[in-house]
C-alpha cells in the first residue's frame, strides 16, 4: 500500500447501497480543500531565522507582520483584553529551550486569520523537529462549562491567575484561527501532564476555527473544555495523544475533518484515540445539573496509517478509533473510520439501554478495516449493539477494503485540478 503522504485524499466514500443510490460519507466537497495550506512533512520544511521576540505579556493589542519572523520564548499571555492580529503567512517559532507557549486569556482575542495560499504557522525552532518541542496555543473563554461555579483553570506550567476559563457567555468571542498549521507541540510538564497543540477552553460559538492543522503533537492535537463550539476543516496529523478530545460539559458541531494516526507513533498505550468523547475529568467537580458534553460530527474522516493494519491489530499496536465515556453524547453522521480495533467503544459503566443509546448515534457510518464495529468496555459480546446500529435504518456500512481502493491519491502533479472521481466500493447496506 501506498505510504499515507501518498494516499492522503479528500477522502468522501462513494458507497453502493442499492442499485439506484449513492452515499458520500468522510470529508466532503467538490474541491481538495486540502490543497495548498496543508503540510504533511513539516519536518522537510526549511522555516528559516527568526529576527523579532515574543515573550512576556501581550497586554496591548498587538499586530504580527509576515516581514518577520517570530520566535516564541517562553509562557505568552495575550492579557487585558487585547487583540493579537498575525498576519497571513507569518511565521512564529515555538523556542525549544524555554518551550513556547501561546495562551490568549479570558477577555481576550487572536486574529490568525491566513489564506489558502498564505497560512499562517506555528511550528519548532531545532533542526531535528520532533513532537512536544515546544507547548502550543491556548485559548481560554467565558462560554459555559459544566464544572461547579462555572470556572476551570488550565495551570500545568502557567500562571494561576491568567489561566481561569468559563463564564456564561454562549456567544463569546475569542477570535479566529483560520488557516493555521500548528506543528511539533505538546512539551510535556513534569508531574503535571502534557501541553496540547490547540487547547479551546470555554470558547463561545462567535470564535471561527476552520482550517487549522495540528501535526506531530506530544499531546492531544485538539482539546476542547467547555464551551460552545464551531468547527470545521480541522486536520490532526499522527498525534501521540487524541485527535480530538471533548470534555467538561462542551457543546461542539465538528464538521468535514481528518483524523490520521500513526500505528507507531501513537500512544496507544496510554489509551489515545481519535476522538475521545467525556463529560469531566474528575467527577467531583462536575455540576450534573448542567449540560454535558454533547459532540455532534459529521463527513468525519478517521484513518490509522499502516503498510500492513490486521499486522498491527493482531500485535497490539492499534486501538480502538472512538472512546465514549458515561454521561457524554455522541451523534456522528456520514463519516469514515478504517483501521482499528475496534471502530467504537463504549465506558464499561454506560448502561446498554435505549435512554443511552438514544444519546449515542452513528448513521451513515462507513466502518472499513475494523476488528469490530461498536463494543462496550472490557465486554467482547456485542450482538445487542451490533444488532442496534446495524438496523438498516441507520444506512451503517462494515467493509474489509484495502485502503488504497478507497482513498485517492491527492499528491498526483498530473492533477493539479483534481476534483472527485472517486471509486466506487460495492457493499451492503448495513453492519455485517
Amino acid at each position: 500500500m501506498k505510504k499515507i503522504t501518498q494516499i492522503i485524499s479528500i477522502i468522501i466514500f462513494l458507497i453502493v447501497t442499492n442499485v439506484s443510490a449513492q452515499q458520500e460519507k468522510g470529508i466532503m466537497g467538490y474541491n481538495n480543500w486540502l490543497n495548498n495550506w496543508t503540510e504533511f512533512k513539516p519536518n522537510k520544511v526549511e522555516y528559516g531565522e527568526a529576527n523579532q521576540i515574543l515573550a512576556g505579556n501581550i497586554s496591548v493589542s498587538t499586530k504580527l507582520l509576515k516581514k518577520n519572523i517570530y520566535v516564541l520564548q517562553g509562557n505568552v499571555y495575550v492579557t487585558n483584553n487585547a487583540v493579537l492580529t498575525i498576519e497571513p503567512g507569518t511565521l512564529i517559532i515555538g523556542d525549544f529551550e524555554t518551550k513556547g507557549t501561546l495562551v490568549v486569556t479570558k477577555g481576550a482575542s487572536i486574529i490568525a486569520d491566513g489564506l489558502e495560499t498564505d497560512p499562517i504557522v506555528f511550528t519548532s525552532n531545532r533542526s531535528q523537529k520532533k513532537a512536544g518541542d515546544w507547548g502550543g496555543i491556548v485559548l481560554l473563554g467565558d462560554a459555559p462549562t459544566n464544572k461547579f461555579g462555572n470556572i476551570g483553570s488550565y495551570n500545568l506550567d502557567l500562571d494561576p491567575s491568567l489561566t481561569t476559563y468559563g463564564g456564561d457567555n454562549v456567544a463569546g468571542n475569542s477570535g479566529i484561527l483560520r488557516y493555521v498549521r500548528i506543528e511539533f507541540a505538546g512539551k510535556k510538564v513534569k508531574n503535571a501532564g502534557t501541553f496540547n497543540g490547540l487547547t479551546v477552553a470555554a470558547v463561545g460559538n462567535k470564535t471561527i476555527l476552520e482550517n487549522i492543522m495540528v501535526s506531530y503533537s506530544a499531546g492531544d492535537s485538539f482539546a476542547f473544555f467547555g464551551g460552545d463550539v464551531n468547527a470545521t476543516k480541522l486536520v490532526s496529523y499522527k498525534s501521540i495523544n487524541d485527535d480530538y478530545k471533548f470534555s467538561q460539559g462542551v457543546q461542539c458541531r465538528l464538521h468535514n475533518s481528518l483524523a490520521i494516526r500513526s500505528s507507531y507513533l501513537s500512544s496507544n498505550k496510554d489509551g489515545s484515540r481519535c476522538l475521545e468523547v467525556a463529560s469531566y475529568e474528575k467527577k467531583s467537580e462536575t455540576d450534573f445539573t448542567k449540560k454535558q458534553t454533547l459532540v455532534v460530527a459529521s463527513n468525519i474522516t478517521m484513518l490509522n496509517d499502516s503498510e500492513n493494519i490486521n499486522a498491527d491489530i493482531q500485535s497490539g499496536l492499534v486501538k480502538e478509533a472512538i472512546y465514549i465515556a458515561e454521561n457524554a453524547s455522541l451523534e456522528m453522521k456520514r463519516s469514515v473510520i478504517s483501521g482499528f480495533n475496534p471502530a467504537v467503544l463504549l465506558d464499561s459503566k454506560t448502561e446498554i439501554n435505549d435512554a443511552n443509546l438514544k444519546k449515542i448515534k452513528f448513521e451513515e457510518m462507513y466502518f472499513n478495516l475494523c476488528k469490530g464495529n461498536i463494543f462496550t468496555e472490557y465486554n467482547s459480546n456485542n450482538e445487542d449493539l451490533e444488532s442496534w446500529y446495524g438496523n438498516s435504518v441507520f444506512f451503517n456500512v462494515h467493509s474489509q477494503s484495502d485502503n488504497k481502493e478507497t482513498f485517492i491519491d491527492i499528491f498526483n502533479p498530473k492533477k493539479p485540478d483534481y476534483r472527485l472521481q472517486l471509486g466506487k466500493i460495492t457493499a451492503s447496506s448495513g453492519n455485517r
